[in-house]
């Protein structure tokens, strides 16, 4: 078989995302002494670039240290299972799994059957019954949740709330995904280098009559609150009709292969792993109104299996109303994060989009002040409404006053905004690529123009801006051409829907700023 490395202890954590109930009978989630002992490893996809501020969040709100996985775009770290709740609140985190095993040195075969035969016997020596507890746990909190709302939804307030995008784990994702312009997950193997990269597969039968590709973000509304119709980790066919109440699971295989040494295609490893699968525990093969989805990452020599604790992306928590181009929240905070804010300061975001920068901003740091504007009214509309649903979402979470957010939009020209010279300590933006909006022509005249305005509206010596562009080449000319004002500190490279793009950190230079506008 070849397996190789040796294996973290493997458990699970709590998915915190409301789903609707499959009609299945109550998750038999640990309890007690069994519950204060689980411990989980879990594997969490964070955008491209920003593996290292992940481990860091993890490190601070949960006290755990991660282990960056050389598959760009994942991280791997393990914490209690009383801990699981707050694992989903975490802010830059795309997707969550539990880890059942890894093999980092994983030794395929070089024949194709071989390769695949060793994967189907790999199924049956997988430690599953930790992970598959905490798969059950996971279930248990989201049917809470769903009651919770279900109870909110009966409230005179709450009647007729338009649902959140991201925080709904019921959301239909492929009208989601035809609106977001970083749809896309970084975790998807980039293809460099003679490196083969795949999607995802599904796998809907044990001879694999037929397949689904599935995009490597996506991950279908999942019926929640399924029992496990077996003994966690019990061999097929044991506890299946015990008492006539158990039913048989649902599931389906999403396999990420990367690498150019693989005999074989990620669609014929989710298939043939999948089949396993099926024939181990007795499940019922599904591609869409799956209860469990089994993951099956490869690469290189490196394995992961696991669990998936997460239906859609928590990068949707925030938008509701979305643009052409909306930004990822996760990628949203990871670029937040880089620009360090402090209490009282005044953050801005000139190209605002629909917001999910400063709704990102306001709600992890509302110490400091969020202004956003965009020159495009149908813009600042979806950004406002973005706000009022937060808003409302807050308000439903507390039932005192709301205190509002820290946040204003409006529209404006971003090569002459309305604010003072030197009085805004943050500039945080998503500059237009040239491809959706604007055009790469547009950009040779925007990108100084831009740089110059919010240079002059960045408090000198201290002041910070963090860009994303996909237009390198225009934005490295831009920059030299206003080298005595923007300093180029630091580059993150990251994937947005498939772009290969750059997060720039700049330090505002002592330089005062010539403005050449009236006083008002």
């Amino acid at each position: 078989e070849g397996g190789g490395g040796h294996p973290p202890r493997a458990a699970g954590m709590a998915q915190a995302e409301a789903a609707g109930d499959a009609g299945l009978g109550p998750a038999a989630a640990p309890e007690g002494a069994e519950l204060a002992e689980l411990a989980a490893v879990i594997g969490a996809t964070v955008p491209t670039g920003f593996e290292q501020t992940a481990a860091e969040e993890v490190r601070e709100k949960l006290g755990s240290a991660s282990r960056i996985s050389k598959d760009r775009g994942k991280i791997y770290f393990e914490v209690p299972a009383r801990s699981l709740p707050q694992v989903h609140r975490l802010r830059s985190v795309d997707n969550l799994f539990v880890v059942v095993q890894e093999f980092k040195d994983y030794q395929f075969k070089e024949n194709k059957e071989d390769a695949l035969k060793d994967l189907e016997d790999l199924v049956k020596k997988l430690p599953w019954t930790d992970p598959l507890k905490v798969w059950e746990l996971n279930n248990s909190l989201k049917k809470k949740k769903t009651k919770r709302k279900k109870h909110n939804l009966q409230s005179p307030a709450s009647r007729g709330k338009p649902s959140d995008g991201g925080e709904e784990g019921g959301a239909d994702q492929s009208n989601t995904n035809d609106q977001e312009d970083c749809a896309q997950a970084p975790v998807a193997a980039e293809a460099a280098g003679g490196q083969d990269a795949e999607h995802p597969q599904g796998v809907t039968s044990r001879n694999g009559a037929e397949e689904e590709e599935e995009e490597d973000s996506e991950q279908p509304a999942v019926r929640a609150g399924a029992q496990a119709s077996s003994e966690s980790g019990s061999k097929a066919g044991e506890g299946q009709t015990g008492e006539g109440e158990a039913k048989v699971l649902r599931f389906r295989v999403t396999c990420n292969r990367a690498g150019d040494k693989h005999s074989f295609t990620s669609n014929e490893a989710a298939r043939d792993f999948g089949g396993a699968v099926q024939e181990h525990f007795q499940w019922k093969a599904d591609m869409t109104n799956f209860d469990v989805e089994v993951l099956l990452n490869i690469h290189s020599s490196e394995v992961v299996v696991g669990i998936a604790l997460t239906e859609e992306s928590l990068h949707r928590r925030n938008i509701t109303h979305f643009g052409p181009t909306t930004l990822r929240s996760t990628l949203a905070y990871g670029m937040l994060r880089l620009c360090d804010p402090q209490p009282t300061d005044i953050i801005v975001d000139p190209m605002c989009g629909t917001g999910a920068i400063p709704i990102e901003g306001a709600a992890e740091w509302p110490c400091c002040y969020h202004i956003a504007g965009d020159n495009n009214p149908q813009a600042v509309k979806r950004a406002a409404n973005n706000i009022s649903s937060l808003l409302r979402k807050n308000e439903s979470k507390d039932s005192s006053a709301a205190l509002g957010a820290p946040l204003d939009v409006l529209q404006w020209d971003i090569c002459r905004l309305p604010l003072r010279t030197g009085s805004v300590d943050v500039v945080v933006t998503d500059m237009p690529f040239g491809k959706r909006i604007g055009s790469k022509k547009k950009n040779w005249d925007l990108y100084p123009a831009c740089l110059m305005e919010m240079g002059r509206i960045c408090t000198p010596g201290t002041g910070r801006a963090v860009l994303l562009t996909q237009d390198k080449k225009c934005f490295a000319k831009a920059l030299s051409r206003v080298g005595h004002i923007w300093r180029r500190a630091q580059t993150v490279w990251v994937n947005v829907g498939g772009l290969h793009a750059a997060v720039y950190l700049l330090r505002r230079t002592p330089e005062p700023a010539q403005d050449a506008r009236p006083c008002w």
